[in-house]
């Protein structure tokens, strides 16, 4: 039987209205928002009237002592996450977090290690792990219809403008941690990841072309899977025709996905070799089917888990290697050298900064 779990949003920008809706019309009755914080007092309170919540605080810690929480759900600036995942968890609250979770290995391995020692969790908002469509994909290669992976592609082709970099925190590697690469790939990434299985090793080139920031505006990259495979990676804020592209050849179909900022399943095709239509066609009108990617299956995801007692979808292990990825590009663009999972250890100047000793291009900002 489901339970209703007590949840307050940390951070009342755009992102936390987002997540507030989907609670509001798709779960309210496994979730209930008791509580919000933002320092600005005015969001805050446009927040709390939109969406029905009573209670409002200035900091997380003030949260904290006053409410009684099964989950805080962290809507801050990037670099905010790490101290407001540690500070839940180490009162005993589980913490979802946005994307990207920290600024760096060092800061996510300090939440880690706050969730090892917590009756809490931490997990990673990673919506589109949790359509229908990347369900039957991932169905579909482990039953073998689809063979195996030869090579793939994944892009986020998205277009930023200058102004958009006003925010103070954006386009800084100390409080957004990157640039495209980190901040808006990470989803096509995360999903990629999702469905291919583990990294092994990364080629990379990142480059600052436009937009008047301290961080990248392009990024591409070459990565090698471990099963042998071979991805193209690009990430681009200065993309006029935005799209968001995942391209998968296996040995007897490609698998395209092609939206934006979500997906449904006709923005998934499947194109089978001649012999294998029949049988890669009835994989594909299987179920699971109907769900779309979003921050409303991702949370009844999470209260699945709750209800279970198991840890929550995306939870660190799966966080730490999306991140570890974004990592190593950053560390082979900026040394122009190979990079291989595991090479980045607390000795890196990488584990510490996504920019490591630097850039090949002066600050901005």
């Amino acid at each position: 039987m489901s339970s209703t779990y007590r949840l307050a949003v940390v951070g009342t920008g755009g992102i936390a209205g987002l997540h507030a809706q989907a609670l509001r019309d798709r779960l309210s009755d496994r979730f209930e928002i008791v509580a919000a914080v933002d320092p600005d007092a005015d969001r805050l309170e446009s927040f709390k009237s939109k969406f029905g919540v009573e209670r409002g605080y200035a900091s997380i810690e003030e949260l904290l002592t006053a409410e009684q929480l099964d989950l805080v759900d962290l809507c801050t600036p990037p670099g905010l996450h790490a101290d407001g995942a540690v500070a839940a968890l180490e009162a005993g609250v589980g913490a979802i977090c946005e994307k990207p979770p920290a600024l760096s290995l060092a800061e996510f391995d300090r939440i880690a290690a706050a969730s090892a020692a917590s009756e809490g969790d931490f997990a990673v908002i990673s919506q589109h792990r949790f359509g229908s469509a990347a369900e039957r994909v991932r169905n579909m290669q482990a039953s073998g219809v689809l063979g195996a992976l030869a090579v793939a592609k994944c892009d986020t082709l998205w277009y930023r403008p200058e102004e958009y970099f006003a925010v103070d925190w954006r386009g800084r590697w100390e409080t957004e941690g990157g640039g495209p690469t980190m901040g808006h790939g990470i989803h096509q990434i995360d999903t990629l990841l999702s469905l291919v299985g583990p990294w092994a090793e990364v080629v990379a080139t990142a480059h600052r072309h436009r937009r008047a920031t301290n961080t990248e505006d392009v990024s591409h990259a070459i990565v090698t899977l471990e099963n042998g495979a071979s991805v193209s990676i690009t990430n681009s804020l200065l993309s006029p025709r935005e799209t968001s592209q995942i391209r998968l050849d296996y040995d007897h179909a490609t698998v395209e996905l092609d939206h934006l900022y979500g997906y449904g399943d006709g923005n998934w095709t499947v194109t089978p070799l001649e012999d294998r239509i029949e049988e890669v066609m009835s994989a594909w009108f299987a179920k699971p089917r109907g769900v779309p990617s979003g921050h409303a299956a991702q949370f009844e995801a999470v209260a699945d888990a709750l209800d279970s007692g198991a840890k929550p979808p995306v939870n660190c292990e799966d966080a730490r290697r999306t991140l570890e990825l974004i990592t190593a590009l950053y560390a082979s663009a900026f040394s122009g050298k190979p990079v291989r999972a595991g090479d980045i250890d607390p000795t890196s100047p990488y584990y510490q900064r996504m920019d490591g000793a630097g850039t090949p291009w002066p600050d901005r900002k």
